[in-house]
């Protein structure tokens, strides 16, 4: 299997097991997920992740009460998340990072792996 092939199943399976964990601790996953493997980087993108209750809130103007929320959850799935993409992927995290965004309703879990043998940390010039 190329190496093309291969990430693009991982990628795919990545996806699933963030929405699926998302959807097992919060009650909601998102309706949509799209996740990049590039190298050393996996980004998962979820669109429409907002509970009814985030919803709410977010309409009633209290978006950071919603984004605290979040982030306090995703730090507390890190080992989850990390563990999912590690199994998936073969390869250890080295750093997760999450993001939410309001409009469009959509969230970015952020992985970056720990580089294979044979790779210097540099791409095009630039540290990675």
């Amino acid at each position: 299997m190329s190496e093309h092939s291969d990430h693009a199943r991982q990628a795919t399976a990545v996806g699933n097991a963030i929405t699926r964990l998302h959807r097992e601790h919060s009650g909601r996953g998102a309706t949509t997920t799209r996740t990049v493997f590039q190298r050393n980087h996996v980004i998962a993108f979820l669109e429409d992740i907002y509970t009814p209750v985030e919803r709410t809130l977010i309409e009633a103007g209290d978006q950071q009460t919603v984004k605290e929320t979040r982030q306090a959850f995703q730090m507390a799935m890190r080992p989850a998340f990390s563990q999912a993409v590690e199994e998936i992927t073969g390869r250890k995290v080295i750093a997760f990072m999450s993001q939410v965004h309001f409009d469009p309703d959509m969230a970015a879990e952020i992985f970056v792996l720990e580089p294979t043998d044979g790779e210097n940390g540099k791409a095009n010039g630039l540290s990675q």
